[in-house]
């Protein structure tokens, strides 16, 4: 795709009360202990005003291997929800190891006739950014069934649940920006610095991974562009590698700043492990001068604040705020693509 024309921002079409819901296994499967989580996060939706239904292959003990499915059935369900008019947003349930089993299967032109929220993060930072640089889609890294809505919510303060709720109802039914998301006394500016651009973003690694596909966002996407990343398990070393990776393909050459989600169960990032996070961040970034926020409440730490891909931001890292500048959905009225 280098050198071609960038698709337009395709913005789904924004939810009404009792639209429907759908919670989809798009990649791990759901194991027996998890089931209550989903009713969690049922009730979660529900709350919010929609109604809720479960894809056929989120079933308890359905698996292959350590999918949900083959490729090729997780691709026939997503491509049906795709194309069921009643469908308006698809949530996944867990994140995994498969998507990349199946970017080559999607019914991109189903996205396009008719695009629709999809919710989730981790694994499912793949179809986010495959899906922006093949139609433009805005992609909703945010909370998905299991560890989110079902899990991370349900022990978080009440306060704190009332006002995620609030903010995703917005999202996704709004056609207002959100403005600034509520920050929390875990942030931190690593690099002070203001600046504008579009959200580009993920679980590092699957940034990573989705470069190396026929579908990877060219570089010019990235000009001026706010990457947000975060990554969980592994080593500290792997983390610094993944940024190594984005130096030497000219992305960070190319981003007007940056956000960091909180680590979570990385080996060598331990409280007084040396180096830390944000060392690891400035030593690869080098003489750069971009503003870093880090520790952002987004992705496996959970709950996840939300960060729609293809959304212009205002970063302000030294007053540690980040502002949704557009809304992350479009009329419900309107129809083809909204920029």
């Amino acid at each position: 795709m280098t050198g071609s024309a960038p698709p337009r921002l395709l913005r789904p079409r924004a939810l009404r009360p009792g639209d429907l819901v759908v919670i989809a296994s798009l990649s791990g499967p759901l194991p027996a202990a998890y089931e209550p989580n989903v009713e969690q996060a049922v009730g979660v939706l529900e709350r919010m005003g929609f109604r809720v239904r479960r894809a056929p292959l989120l079933e308890a003990g359905q698996h292959h291997w350590w999918s949900a499915a083959t490729p090729a059935e997780i691709a026939e369900e997503l491509n049906g929800l795709l194309r069921d008019p009643e469908v308006r947003a698809i949530v996944a349930s867990d994140g995994g190891q498969t998507a990349l089993g199946y970017l080559d299967l999607i019914d991109v032109e189903a996205v396009m006739a008719d695009p629709k929220p999809i919710l989730g993060y981790s694994d499912i930072s793949l179809l986010h950014l495959v899906l922006h640089a093949r139609t433009g889609l805005v992609g909703f890294h945010a909370d998905m069934a299991v560890p989110g809505f079902g899990g991370h919510w349900q022990s978080a303060p009440m306060a704190r649940r009332a006002e995620l709720a609030g903010l995703y109802s917005t999202l996704l039914t709004s056609t207002a920006a959100i403005g600034t998301l509520p920050a929390s006394p875990s942030w931190e500016c690593w690099r002070p610095g203001r600046v504008e651009g579009r959200l580009i973003g993920g679980v590092i690694n699957r940034i990573v991974l989705a470069q190396a596909t026929r579908w990877a966002l060219p570089l010019e996407r990235f000009d001026g562009a706010v990457l947000f990343w975060e990554e969980m398990g592994g080593l500290a070393s792997y983390v610094w590698s993944y940024l190594q990776v984005l130096r030497h393909s000219g992305i960070l050459d190319r981003i007007a700043g940056m956000v960091v989600g909180v680590p979570r169960g990385i080996s060598g990032l331990e409280p007084g492990a040396s180096p830390t996070l944000s060392e690891i961040v400035l030593d690869v970034l080098g003489d750069r001068d971009i503003p870093v926020l880090g520790n952002v409440e987004f992705g496996h730490a959970g709950p996840n604040l939300p960060m729609p891909v293809g959304i212009r931001v205002r970063l302000d890292a030294r007053q540690r705020t980040l502002s949704l500048l557009e809304p992350a959905v479009r009329p419900r009225a309107t129809t083809g693509r909204a920029g």
